[in-house]
């Protein structure tokens, strides 16, 4: 008598993987490594000129963000940190998604309702940041 075959955890089978691998989960694995690095760098630089740097927290209105994005230096760290922190973020619930969602159709739609809402906030950042007009009033 022979014990029950168990399915692996994450395993394709079940999941309308035909034998065909993928190095998918690598990359998006190495990619959180990575995002999260260089996340904790741009995370704790922002907090640390926002909040300690020249004064705190009272220094920071509409015009303090207008001279900020008045640099591209500036645009471009605020964006790399929206960017990262949203692809992190979108490629954690989709990790938690895969492994909490039993049925394939909740699945496909709980990731489509991340992958959506993911890009548009990415783009509604993205406009934010390019398109700040500092004369409005």
């Amino acid at each position: 008598m022979t014990a029950p075959t168990i399915e692996t955890p994450r395993s394709p089978q079940g999941r309308g993987r035909t034998g065909q691998r993928s190095n998918f989960e690598l990359y998006s694995w190495l990619f959180m490594r990575i995002s999260g690095l260089v996340l904790v760098f741009l995370v704790l630089g922002h907090l640390f000129i926002m909040n300690m740097l020249d004064g705190g927290v009272q220094r920071i209105n509409f015009a303090f963000v207008a001279g900020r994005w008045a640099s591209p230096f500036w645009q471009s760290w605020d964006l790399i940190m929206l960017w990262l922190a949203m692809l992190h973020g979108t490629n954690g619930m989709r990790t938690i998604i895969n492994d909490y969602a039993e049925r394939d159709q909740t699945r496909f739609w709980l990731k489509m309702l991340l992958y959506v809402s993911a890009a548009f906030i990415i783009l509604l950042g993205t406009l934010v940041i390019f398109t700040f007009d500092p004369n409005i009033g």
